[in-house]
């Protein structure tokens, strides 16, 4: 499947979420995902379909065709563009946009390290899933990302309550017990669900929680769904 992916959607948008927050962008976004986030905002991603089946040609020509030459970052999204399903076209998508000069991005599930996928993007967003998701990211993924893309991976983790944030900082100790490096970007972000109003007194108290905690991470929101709301797609 080189040639042809499963795709959802291609579009452009502002970053709205992680330490690139507010940058221009095309979002790659892969149909198919077996992960199973209790509160994934993007349910309509996971099927594999094969109608949205996608020959690379057309989807290059599609990012060329939105960014008009103008916007130079691609986020490969999904769904899990790193299912092994999804991998061979991922790697040939990824070689083509960087002969093309684009910055590339991809967001990981922290379900795997995928080496041939990490060794060529630019940059990796790499998920911590904490308890509300009701999937857990293994540490040693964790580990190996600090050992082998120390500069040019953030760790997100999506924050429902103190329960999640303590996962995170009992995590970040684990790992700063194991003298590892811990100076790469790890940002929370408040949820902000599908069908929910903004929550502040979350937000701010996940900031406290930080503070309180020798402020070992950065809070982010996702930027998108102050301005849009929790609901709309593609922005």
């Amino acid at each position: 499947m080189k040639n042809q992916a499963l795709i959802n959607s291609i579009y452009k948008a502002i970053e709205g979420e992680g330490i690139h927050i507010g940058t221009s962008q095309i979002f790659v976004r892969y149909q198919g995902c077996h992960i199973g986030c209790v509160n994934c905002d993007s349910m309509d991603t996971w099927d594999f379909t094969d109608s949205s089946k996608k020959s690379l040609t057309w989807i290059l020509d599609e990012v060329r065709n939105i960014s008009q030459g103008k916007i130079k970052r691609v986020s490969i999204t999904g769904g899990d563009p790193l299912h092994p399903k999804h991998v061979p076209s991922v790697v040939e998508l990824a070689k083509q946009l960087r002969m093309m000069g684009y910055f590339v991005n991809i967001e990981a599930s922290g379900a795997r390290v995928v080496k041939e996928v990490f060794d060529l993007v630019d940059f990796i967003s790499f998920d911590f899933k904490t308890p509300s998701t009701g999937v857990k990211t293994p540490i040693k993924n964790l580990i190996e990302m600090a050992e082998l893309y120390e500069d040019k991976f953030q760790i997100k983790a999506v924050i429902e309550d103190e329960k999640d944030f303590f996962a995170c900082l009992h995590t970040i100790d684990e790992l700063e017990k194991l003298t590892l490096k811990t100076n790469f970007p790890w940002c929370l972000t408040p949820a902000f669900s599908p069908g929910e109003k903004f929550n502040q007194e979350r937000f701010v108290r996940i900031m406290e929680l930080n503070q309180e905690n020798d402020s070992k991470f950065r809070v982010i929101g996702q930027q998108h769904k102050w301005v849009y709301g929790p609901d709309l797609k593609q922005v």
